[in-house]
């Protein structure tokens, strides 16, 4: 399968298709409203470009097409991140990591979440050369 790259509301969509299994384009402009507002004839247009890329699906119910994710929100991110890594760091993780860490803010819990993750890679041997 290929990688499936979005863009902004594109993932955004999707992210409503993949919280709720099944929605209507209407149903989806609702929940993109609650954030922004998106016209409805632009969550129409999106649709149809994310049906070509293979992300989405949809059913006739009636005389209402019901959208369905096609691709699993976990491969779209991996995607996403890998893009970003390659474009922005060169592919380099470390340096993707460090400007996180730096950047972000992040929280005690997230450090020791961070810090056991890294701790259980050394582990498994998968913290070694690439």
């Amino acid at each position: 399968m290929a990688e499936v790259q979005l863009g902004r509301l594109q993932f955004r969509i999707m992210q409503v298709l993949w919280d709720r299994g099944r929605a209507s384009a209407r149903e989806i402009t609702d929940a993109l409203n609650e954030a922004e507002p998106t016209a409805h004839s632009t969550v129409q247009t999106l649709l149809r470009q994310l049906e070509a890329k293979g992300a989405a699906g949809h059913e006739a119910d009636g005389r209402t097409f019901v959208f369905f994710a096609k691709v699993p929100e976990d491969r779209v991110k991996r995607t996403a991140v890998r893009d970003v890594l390659e474009r922005v760091f060169g592919g380099d993780v470390g340096g993707l990591l460090a400007h996180l860490i730096r950047s972000e803010g992040l929280s005690r819990t997230e450090l020791d979440e961070l810090r056991a993750m890294i701790d259980e890679a050394r582990k498994d041997g998968k913290g070694g050369a690439r």
